[in-house]
């Protein structure tokens, strides 16, 4: 058991990249642009992918990793249109997608759900500057020049938070770390999230979305539905082979033993290892 609540522990530190991190940590870091069509990017750098819109009534960014980043996230921005940043969203509250919160309130209001708010608002770490001033339960539109710029809360997948964000006009989806195309996906149990909702809003998106729908992932590189559905039928086969062998009287270490099967075992990234994806669903499902 307390090894258990160690690797949990450390799990949520690497995940969340623990606030902590020092600016000279980040130091080498750049910022990439990568357009998702018309004129929407997404900016890779350390953490979550962040999405951007720039138009010439102005820019909005969702998600915005880490607080030493938040200078070379802003030169980034001008590099594609020097207007001003008129909305921020928060996809859910971990610190790599909520790094840079404080700089970039000076300039914005940040909107996310409900739960993000609470969450950020009880750690003690978290600047009050950071928060988000504009809440909602089920979602909220926001329309910036053309753009109609959706955001839905899908309940307990990732965490207790998250909102998915598309981009109507572009036709853009940015799932924020409900699709970790990198790999297995990290289900915050302890922040709300579970292994079946985050299936759940998996379906969702992919029976919700147009077939073209461009996908701008919490992890990874720009990628379509095809891949979205690939990766449900991941979670639902991770589900159904820990479930069939819970139900068999299977323990932990029997599962483990058995993996997760040679048709995924390519998943298995260095944050979520197989041991740590098999480990939540038996947790979860048991």
């Amino acid at each position: 058991m307390k090894a258990k609540i160690l690797l949990q522990t450390i799990l949520m530190l690497v995940i969340t990249f623990a606030s902590s991190w020092s600016a000279s940590a980040l130091d080498d870091v750049e910022i990439s642009v990568i357009n998702a069509g018309k004129n929407v990017y997404m900016l890779k750098g350390a953490g979550g992918n962040i999405g951007l819109i720039a138009t010439d009534d102005g820019l909005l960014l969702v998600d915005d990793q880490f607080a030493p980043l938040a200078k070379k996230i802003e030169a980034a921005m001008k590099s594609i249109n020097d207007k001003p940043i008129k909305y921020v969203i928060n996809t859910h509250y971990h610190g790599d997608h909520t790094g840079s919160n404080a700089h970039f309130a000076n300039h914005a209001p940040i909107f996310a759900h409900r739960n993000v708010r609470q969450r950020l608002q009880n750690n003690p770490k978290i600047q009050s500057e950071a928060l988000p001033v504009v809440t909602y339960d089920n979602g909220v539109s926001i329309h910036l020049a053309q753009e109609e710029v959706k955001l839905t809360h899908l309940p307990h997948g990732h965490t207790d938070g998250d909102t998915i964000v598309y981009f109507s006009h572009a036709n853009v989806l940015h799932t924020g770390d409900l699709f970790f195309e990198v790999g297995f996906p990290y289900v915050d149990l302890k922040g709300g999230g579970s292994v079946k909702g985050y299936l759940a809003n998996v379906e969702y998106m992919i029976n919700n979305f147009p077939d073209d729908v461009v996908i701008i992932p919490g992890h990874g590189k720009l990628t379509n539905k095809d891949t979205l559905k690939a990766y449900a039928k991941m979670l639902r086969y991770s589900i159904d082979r820990v479930s069939n062998a819970l139900s068999a009287g299977k323990n932990e270490q029997q599962i483990l033993e058995q993996g997760i099967g040679s048709q995924y075992q390519h998943m298995s990234w260095r944050f979520i290892t197989e041991e740590k994806w098999l480990k939540t669903l038996i947790e979860d499902l048991k």
